[in-house]
C-alpha cells in the first residue's frame, strides 16, 4: 500500500502541466494547483479562460505523437473488469469521467460545455475506451444533502434554501401534520404551498379539511393555490366545509363567475355555488342569479331563431341590439316587456312570469313596463297598465310609483299632449300639478287648475301664454267672463 501510494504521489508530481483554478472569495485566478485537487474539485471551479491548451490525463498535449501511442496501448491493453469496478466505485457517491480520444479540453469540461454525463455514456458505447479518469469524491460536507434522516424543520429549512428534497419519507399524519406546521411557522409561502401539495396528494380529502379547520394560514394558502390551478371542484368541496367558514372566503369564491365567459361554464359555476355556506340572504341572491342565467340560455336561443327565421314582426321593425345573456334582472324584465309583453304567464319569457318568480316589486315592475311600452308608443298599454277594478266593477287609475314619475317617464319617451295632460292631471299635489302642466305646456291642465282654484289673476297672467285666437284662449275668457257674472 505504501509503496503504491509513492507511486501515486510520484505521478501526480511528474506531471508536466498543473491545472489551476480561481479563489471563492475575489473570483481572480490566483495560483496554479495540482492536477489531483483541480479534479477532485471540480463542482467549485469555474475556469473563464478560453486559451488554456488542451491536454490528456496524462499531462500530454492532445494531438502530440507521445498522446496517440499513449492512447493506443491504453485502449489495447484495458480490460472490461476495470470498467465494472470504476463503477462499483461511482455507485457509492464517486463519479467517473472517461479517458476519452477526442477533442475536449480541461477547460471546456470545467466550464461545462460537456456533460460529464454526456462524456460517461458515450464512453460505455464505445467498446474501445476502457480506462477511467480518477474517482472525483463529494465533499464530506454534501454528504447529508444526500441523507433521509432530515426532521421536519431540517427540511422546512433546506426547502427555504431552494434545495431539491423528498417529502415522501414523511407517512404518518403525525410527521405530515408537524412538517406543515414548521412550513407555516418559517413564513414562507412557497414552502407552506409545497407541502400543501403534498399532503392534498397523499391525504384523504376529509381529513385533510379537518386538519385545516384549526390551521387557517395554510387554509388560505390552499384555497388561493386552487383558484390559481384551477381545481374548482375541489375549491367547492372545501368551501362547503365547517374548516372555510368565513364569509369572505365564500364570497370571494362566487365572484369568480365574472371571469368565467363562457355561458355554460358560468351556468354550471353558479350551479355548484349554491351549496356554499352562505347566509340565508346571500344563498337566495345565489339562486335568483342561477335561476335567471337559465332563463336568459333559453330566451336567448329562442328569439336568435324566430329573429334569424324572420317569423316576428316586432324583431324586424326592432332588431335587437344585443344579447341578453348575462343581463341584469332589470335588463332583462325590460327585454321581455318590450320583445314578449303579450305572452301568457306560462312562458319563460313571459314579464308576468320574471315579475312572479323573482318577486319583482310592483313599483319597479311599473317603472320597466311603463318605460318599455312608452319607448313603443304602445299607448294602449300604457293605459291599461294604471287601470284597475273595484268590486263594484268601477274602473281608476292608480300608480303605485306615483302620476308624477309616470308623466316624466312618458315626457322623456316624447309622448303626445293628449297623453301627458291625462296623466298630468291625475297629480294630486296642486302645485306640482301646475308646474308639470306649466313645464310640459298641458295648457288645458293650467286652466283648469286655476278655474278649480278661482285664481282670475293667475287666469289673466297665463291670457298672456298661449297664442292669440286659439282654443286655450277662448276657454280662458270663457271662465273670466263667468267669474264676472257670479260676482
Amino acid at each position: 500500500m505504501s509503496r503504491a501510494r509513492a507511486d501515486e504521489e510520484e505521478y501526480w508530481h511528474s506531471s508536466k502541466f498543473r491545472a489551476f483554478t480561481f479563489d471563492d472569495e475575489d473570483d481572480e485566478l490566483s495560483q496554479l494547483k495540482e492536477s489531483k485537487r483541480a479534479v477532485n474539485s471540480l463542482r467549485d471551479i469555474v475556469d473563464d479562460d478560453d486559451d488554456l491548451e488542451r491536454v490528456s490525463w496524462s499531462g500530454e498535449p492532445v494531438g502530440s505523437i507521445s498522446w496517440s501511442i499513449r492512447e493506443t496501448a491504453s485502449s489495447s491493453t484495458s480490460s472490461l473488469e476495470g470498467q465494472d469496478s470504476s463503477l462499483q466505485k461511482g455507485s457509492s457517491s464517486y463519479a467517473a469521467f472517461p479517458k476519452q480520444a477526442s477533442s475536449y479540453s480541461l477547460s471546456s469540461l470545467f466550464k461545462g460545455e460537456v456533460s460529464p454525463l454526456c462524456l460517461s455514456l458515450s464512453a460505455l458505447s464505445d467498446t474501445g475506451l476502457k480506462n477511467y479518469a480518477p474517482e472525483l469524491r463529494r465533499p464530506k460536507a454534501e454528504y447529508k444533502d444526500y441523507s433521509s434522516d432530515w426532521n421536519p424543520r431540517d427540511t422546512v429549512i433546506r426547502m427555504q434554501r431552494g434545495k431539491v428534497c423528498s417529502l415522501e419519507r414523511f407517512r404518518s399524519l403525525q410527521d405530515k401534520l408537524v412538517l406543515l406546521d414548521e412550513a407555516v411557522a418559517g413564513h414562507d409561502g412557497n414552502v407552506i404551498t409545497a407541502v400543501l401539495i403534498f399532503l392534498k396528494r397523499t391525504l384523504r380529502r376529509e381529513i385533510l379539511f379537518r386538519e385545516l379547520e384549526v390551521r387557517q394560514v395554510a387554509l388560505c394558502h390552499l384555497i388561493y393555490f386552487l383558484k390559481e390551478t384551477g381545481e374548482q371542484k375541489l375549491l367547492l368541496d372545501l368551501l362547503r366545509t365547517d374548516c372555510a367558514s368565513f364569509p369572505s372566503l365564500q364570497l370571494s369564491q362566487y365572484r369568480e363567475h365574472l371571469n368565467i365567459q363562457d355561458v355554460e361554464k358560468r351556468r354550471e359555476f353558479l350551479k355548484g355555488c349554491i351549496g356554499l355556506p352562505f347566509s340565508a340572504e346571500d344563498i337566495s341572491h345565489i339562486q335568483d342569479h342561477y335561476t335567471l342565467l337559465e332563463r336568459q340560455i333559453i330566451i336567448e336561443a329562442n328569439d336568435r331563431h324566430v329573429e334569424t327565421a324572420g317569423q316576428a314582426e316586432i324583431f324586424r321593425k326592432y332588431p335587437r341590439k344585443a344579447s341578453i345573456l348575462n343581463m341584469p334582472l332589470v335588463t332583462t324584465l325590460f327585454y321581455s316587456c318590450f320583445y314578449h309583453y303579450t305572452e301568457a304567464e306560462g312562458m319563460f319569457s313571459s314579464p308576468t312570469n320574471l315579475k312572479k318568480t323573482f318577486k319583482i316589486p310592483d313599483k319597479q315592475y311599473v317603472l320597466t313596463a311603463l318605460a318599455a311600452r312608452a319607448k313603443l308608443r304602445a299607448w294602449e298599454d300604457v293605459d291599461a297598465l294604471f287601470t284597475t277594478k273595484n268590486w263594484l266593477g268601477y274602473t281608476k287609475k292608480k300608480a303605485p310609483i306615483g302620476f308624477h314619475r309616470v308623466v316624466e317617464i312618458l315626457q322623456r319617451n316624447n309622448a303626445p299632449v293628449q297623453v301627458l295632460q291625462e296623466y298630468v292631471r291625475l297629480v294630486e299635489d296642486v302645485e306640482t300639478r301646475l308646474n308639470l302642466a306649466t313645464k310640459y305646456k298641458c295648457h288645458d291642465v293650467v286652466i283648469e287648475t286655476y278655474k278649480d282654484l278661482k285664481d282670475r289673476i293667475q287666469l289673466t297672467a297665463y291670457k298672456c301664454k298661449v297664442e292669440r285666437g286659439s282654443a286655450e284662449e277662448e276657454k280662458i275668457n270663457s271662465i273670466l267672463n263667468n267669474m264676472v257674472r257670479k260676482h
